[in-house]
């Protein structure tokens, strides 16, 4: 077994990865099974770096918030603040503070250095502006929105004034409340103003798309590609907000579809405009459905790699990564008969696994599911091999 699975084993590099597809995707995603490695990050940067350089890709998306995620995009594109700045202000998650990350923002702004705007590599987080605890106050999004709208067209098109829009929204830990997330009723989301502002994003994002012909001739593309990404965030956040307020046992599964489809519709928009890679957890890229243990069950829903594979077909390709050990978390050596174990029991440190033919390889029964020691690690799932394109398998991560 350990020959035939061997066969199914390439170097992690951008042409191997593109050997295994019928075709250049418009959206290449690489998932990771735990967040915060710097070793995974390495990899990927030195994977990314490649199918920028080599086969043209010219965005990089990685799970963070989106509208932070302009001042990282500025950054690296014209190099407006420092790099200290953008690492602490362009990322959710605390995830600016990632050697990884740090690294792969000063190589985008070195590689852009110089460079025509048709060349150069862009940024975004694609991820809604949402944090464990708190869901973001849609002000930022409406008001650019209104903003962008007010200054194109007539007055009168308007479905309300900014002071309106002020009133409505009131003060900002209306929405941040953390003990929101636990309990609806600390939610603002289902308030008359809510409601309100609900029915006024709806007015504003048709009326940006109605106007799109002299928006695009009075405003360039970038100026209105940002509208559209305010007027989707706007939207994306009320509707989150409503389902915060939400007291039925269909909560939590509303919340966790409700962040994949705006991850969803980012990701179709940045590849509109051209080639992506993606970077975010397996479980947010995966083409079959996720799911979570959580207080009150089990939820599933349907990641945004499912969604975005379900618009873009071959368009959109998946290679997840697995991992044998991260020894500083407690995750030993995996069982020999899980598809990790299979895969530690291999000469290669790390590896690319064409993952249909490993299924193929492996037959029924499949391999036992692994089980994590660690919250943190959420191990490949056997009976999702066939529905991924490729697998990156890190035989070790350890610290720097």
């Amino acid at each position: 077994m350990t020959t035939d699975i061997k066969e199914t084993v390439h170097a992690v590099e951008a042409a191997s990865v593109l050997r295994l597809l019928p075709a250049r995707p418009r959206v290449l995603a690489l998932g990771e099974p735990t967040h915060g490695e710097d070793q995974l990050l390495h990899m990927r940067n030195a994977l990314f770096r490649q199918l920028v350089e080599q086969e043209g890709y010219r965005t990089i998306a990685l799970e963070t918030d989106c509208l932070a995620g302009r001042l990282v995009d500025d950054h690296v594109t014209s190099g407006t603040g420092t790099l200290d700045e953008v690492m602490e202000r362009g990322f959710s998650h605390e995830w600016g503070a990632f050697a990884g990350n740090r690294e792969l923002v000063r190589w985008m702004r070195a590689y852009n250095e110089g460079r025509p705007e048709s060349e150069r590599v862009r940024f975004a987080g694609f991820d809604g502006p949402l944090e464990i605890t708190a869901a973001a106050s849609p002000r930022e999004a409406l008001v650019a929105l209104h903003g962008y709208l007010a200054a194109r067209v007539d007055a009168e098109l308007l479905p309300c004034a900014t002071d309106a829009l002020d009133r409505l929204l009131g003060a900002e830990d209306r929405w941040t409340e953390p003990a929101a997330m636990m309990d609806p009723a600390r939610s603002v989301g289902r308030s008359a103003e809510a409601d309100r502002l609900r029915l006024l994003a709806d007015d504003l994002v048709a009326l940006l798309d109605a106007q799109t012909p002299h928006l695009l001739a009075t405003s360039s593309r970038e100026e209105w590609d940002r509208a559209r990404l305010h007027g989707r965030t706007a939207t994306g956040l009320l509707r989150y907000h409503h389902a915060m307020a939400d007291p039925s046992e269909t909560r939590m599964t509303r919340l966790c579809a409700l962040r994949d489809l705006m991850m969803a519709e980012n990701l179709l928009a940045l590849a509109a405009r051209g080639p992506v890679l993606v970077h975010a957890q397996n479980s947010h890229l995966q083409r079959v459905k996720s799911s979570m243990q959580m207080w009150q069950g089990r939820v599933e829903w349907w990641s945004a790699g499912a969604l975005v594979s379900a618009r873009l077909g071959e368009e959109y390709a998946f290679v997840a990564t697995a991992l044998g050990t991260i020894p500083h978390q407690g995750v030993d050596t995996p069982p020999p008969g899980t598809v990790e174990g299979l895969l530690y029991g291999l000469p290669e440190d790390l590896a690319l696994v064409d993952a249909p033919r490993l299924a193929a390889t492996l037959g029924d029964p499949l391999p036992t599911p692994r089980e994590s020691p660690w919250f943190g690690y959420a191990p490949l799932d056997p009976t999702h091999l066939a529905t991924i394109d490729g697998l990156v398998f890190v035989k070790d991560v350890r610290r720097d």
